[in-house]
């Protein structure tokens, strides 16, 4: 996937929205890697307010745990860039707003960090609907800093797309 323009990002939001709202859904992004680029993608759209509730960018292990209920146990065992966080990530965003669907990302964007398990690129994006069951999908993408935040801030709106449909 080639890193996405920013008319790609806004078309993705834009045609997000209008599905969010025809189905009366309101969502809540949780970001670790992406620092709140989501949520910035999708209030750039007009009118967002009729179905945006909230953003949470939590960096930091303190973070994650004090804004979403991730369980430091989940972080020391599995680390921050994992299915299990990124799980608890989405569930927790839910649990601490008034959303009904949720999107959270947590990676690797580079220049470092990387390691031979998790090289730079990797990322586990996870999607949610209030009261289903979470889907986690691991991604690798290629690219410097930007591009891997701009591929997971697409590869985050095309899920969110699919969940409501």
């Amino acid at each position: 996937m080639d890193a996405p323009s920013d008319i790609e990002l806004h078309a993705l939001a834009d045609a997000l929205g209008t599905r969010l709202r025809d189905a009366r859904h309101r969502l809540v992004t949780a970001e670790s890697c992406t620092g709140g680029w989501i949520a910035k993608t999708v209030t750039d759209i007009a009118g967002s307010s009729d179905w945006f509730d909230c953003g949470l960018a939590a960096y930091s292990y303190e973070a994650k745990q004090a804004l979403l209920s991730v369980r430091p146990e989940t972080l020391e065992h599995f680390g921050a860039v994992s299915r299990e966080t990124v799980i608890e990530m989405v569930s927790g965003a839910l649990v601490h707003s008034g959303a009904t669907v949720a999107v959270a990302v947590t990676g690797i964007a580079g220049p470092s960090g990387g390691t031979p398990d998790k090289p730079v690129g990797t990322v586990w994006i996870a999607w949610k609907r209030r009261g289903g069951y979470p889907k986690a999908e691991l991604f690798h993408f290629e690219g410097d800093r930007e591009a891997v935040r701009r591929q997971t801030v697409a590869a985050a709106l095309q899920g969110l797309g699919a969940l409501v449909d």
